[in-house]
């Protein structure tokens, strides 16, 4: 099934999508992740989606404003693309290769969860950036809460499936990681979910003999290809990705975890790092990005001007007088 959240006369509405696009309204749902919550993952989800069949339709989702299908609880954003991580150090930190480190573990960074944005919905510069990028991206979005799952138990853990963007501010990025913490500003501004919560039974189809899910992956900017490639050549699975965020803590319903941005030209930096040069530039205002996930959906935003930044002051060298 795909679900998805829309706004339709001042109103916010949870829906089952048909595939001719009409949407079905769940009675009484404005929230899918309380949905999760409240249903125990993805059979009570079905459940919930299969009742709502034999409700009256609502109107077809050309006719909605698309919201992002879910208010994630928090934003796990993990780099599993093997290729994103060596054009992207070589763009962002001048570094050639992969750290030996990234074999270890699949490392992830927390995100904003109060900066989504829907599928269709214009996307701010951030302030005081010349260098914005997109990244193409697919999220597991958790059903259920678990805590120290190993990756086999870690499947019934994961209710579906959609498209995300890590829209970034590569020269923040670049400045700010050179304090030893961060993404930090250079991330946090927006990141586009959507444009449904695909099921994750609809996509058992593409899944492979080693559990990866063969799905093919399309970046435009202008109606320009400028990235293909497999969700496929992941370094871990979904699983293994939900098994590891467990770990020590909790994955609760509504929790988004991003595969990371894939290779092949699923980011400007990538590009930038391969090709030494910016090319294709930066996004500017005007500019529309285009990300396509075989299975999941497309999501188009426009880039707009953001705001100035806010002045603050260079950081006080401090007098250190002791008691």
């Amino acid at each position: 099934m795909r679900f998805a959240a829309y706004e339709h006369q001042h109103r916010h509405r949870v829906a089952v999508v048909e595939d001719d696009g009409t949407l079905l309204p769940l009675p009484g749902v404005t929230s899918l992740t309380a949905l999760l919550a409240e249903t125990g993952g993805l059979p009570g989800l079905l459940a919930a989606g299969a009742a709502a069949l034999d409700v009256p339709p609502g109107p077809h989702v050309s006719g909605v404003r698309l919201l992002p299908p879910l208010r994630p609880a928090s934003i796990r954003d993990f780099v599993t693309f093997e290729e994103h991580v060596e054009g992207v150090r070589r763009s962002v930190d001048g570094a050639a290769g992969v750290p030996g480190q990234w074999y270890a573990a699949p490392t992830f960074y927390f995100t904003n969860p109060h900066a989504v944005y829907g599928p269709h919905d214009d996307v701010p510069v951030p302030p005081g950036s010349a260098a914005f990028d997109f990244e193409l991206e697919v999220a597991a979005v958790i059903g259920r809460e678990g805590r120290d799952l190993t990756p086999e138990r870690a499947r019934d853990h994961i209710a579906g499936y959609t498209v995300l963007n890590d829209w970034s501010a590569r020269d923040l990025q670049s400045a700010e990681m050179r304090v030893g913490l961060g993404p930090c500003k250079g991330k946090d501004t927006a990141t586009t979910l959507g444009p449904y919560l695909v099921t994750a039974d609809e996509l058992e189809p593409y899944r492979d003999e080693e559990g990866f899910l063969r799905l093919a992956l399309t970046a435009e900017v202008n109606g320009e290809i400028v990235g293909e490639d497999l969700l496929s050549h992941m370094s871990w699975t979904f699983e293994e990705m939900t098994a590891y965020a467990s770990r020590g803590t909790r994955v609760v319903p509504g929790d988004v975890l991003g595969s990371g941005t894939c290779g092949n030209g699923g980011c400007l930096a990538e590009l930038w790092g391969r090709r030494g040069e910016q090319i294709p530039p930066p996004l500017r205002p005007g500019d529309t990005v285009t990300l396509t996930v075989e299975g999941l959906g497309t999501l188009s935003s426009t880039v707009v001007p953001g705001a100035d930044p806010v002045p603050l002051p260079a950081g006080r060298r401090r007098e250190r007088k002791r008691p």
